[in-house]
């Protein structure tokens, strides 16, 4: 539903929209809807958005948003991300509010995944 002055809706670089699409999927279980060569879009993932083709990538080190998932399952998560093809640039860290990864998808746009503190 939308909501007046709330986010709703998210754009993002792909160098390789194929790629992105399959890694978001395996990973992710998104669904996408094409909007010619150069654009796709994905909903119901808790904030809708697409992907346009463009030789730029998202990461955070060049002053970009970053866009965070949340897992209940770090590792497993992880793992997926690695299995799809996706990089870990920076490994699980502990931070005030539990522990996250950063990782880059198969276009080189960076994401990370969050969860709670690990139980002692």
């Amino acid at each position: 539903m939308n909501k007046h002055e709330k986010l709703n809706y998210l754009e993002l670089p792909a160098r390789d929209l194929a790629s992105t699409k399959t890694f978001f999927t395996n990973v992710f279980g998104w669904r996408f809807t094409d909007y010619g060569a150069e654009y796709t879009a994905f909903d119901n993932q808790g904030l809708e958005g697409g992907f346009y083709q463009a030789d730029l990538v998202s990461r955070s080190d060049l002053g970009a948003a970053l866009a965070v998932f949340y897992s209940t399952d770090l590792e497993q998560t992880l793992a997926k991300v690695e299995a799809a093809g996706g990089t870990v640039i920076k490994p699980i860290f502990a931070f005030p509010g539990g522990r996250r990864f950063h990782f880059t998808e198969p276009s080189g746009s960076e994401f990370a995944v969050w969860s709670e503190p690990a139980a002692n």
